[in-house]
């Protein structure tokens, strides 16, 4: 199990590769992990996610209070979503939020990412919904959100970027790369012709696959009658 200090440089490892691959610019992006139920782990506000060490890493409560953080260090006016997450869905240990470019072009067209045309996308993703707009570092962002967080891993927020979450900063990680690969390829299909889509009946036989292979977290292929995840039901 990791310590605390392993996490931090974990944390930074993760905010290298999300500014590498280009997911942000600037000081942009944010993501936190979880202790307990009352210590979490978030990124700074006002730094490049490229260059921190972990001594940038600020500690705050459940409701976003700094428990501790380094002079010159505070955390994202972001949290609050963050902590919306973590309130819904006891299973998530990882948030990350990030501007990766195809996602937020789709999130600033009103176009969420629902065609299903790769395998992997439908397995790991189903689908990736687009909550409306709301206003940095309100409470408009978790309210916005809070509609999807039960029955989706990952969502688009509008004309501002996506939002992923799971049960390790990695896995939450590789689900906003994910996001973006899905983006990119739709992007591209769509300037030569459009997609081909899978029909509902090829889309149930990869939620099937999903079934089967037993993946965590929340996804299409759980919801029940009304559109809600089964173990809600």
């Amino acid at each position: 199990m990791q310590n605390e200090y392993e996490i931090k440089k974990e944390m930074c490892e993760i905010g290298k590769r999300v500014y590498n691959r280009g997911m942000v610019a600037a000081n942009d992006g944010n993501f936190s992990v979880k202790l307990n139920d009352h210590e979490f782990l978030c990124t700074p506000t006002g730094v490049s996610k490229g260059f921190m060490t972990p001594e940038y890493i600020c500690k705050v409560d459940e409701n976003g209070n700094v428990l501790e953080a380094n002079e010159g260090f505070r955390p994202s006016s972001e949290i609050k979503m963050h902590m919306r997450v973590y309130q819904k869905r006891p299973d998530v240990r990882a948030v990350v939020h990030a501007h990766p470019l195809y996602a937020t072009t789709f999130a600033i067209a009103g176009i969420p990412l629902t065609k299903p045309i790769m395998p992997e996308a439908v397995i790991a993703l189903g689908y990736v919904p687009l909550a409306k707009y709301g206003t940095p570092s309100t409470m408009e962002i978790p309210d916005s959100v809070e509609p999807y967080l039960q029955n989706f891993d990952a969502v688009l927020l509008e004309n501002h970027g996506a939002l992923t979450y799971s049960d390790s900063l990695l896995a939450a990680y590789h689900k906003m790369e994910s996001v973006e690969f899905y983006a990119r390829l739709l992007y591209q299909t769509m300037q030569i012709g459009g997609p081909q889509e899978f029909s509902d009946a090829q889309v149930e036989r990869l939620y099937e696959i999903r079934r089967q292979m037993g993946l965590t977290g929340r996804h299409p292929a759980d919801m029940g009658r009304n559109g809600q995840p089964e173990e809600n039901l």
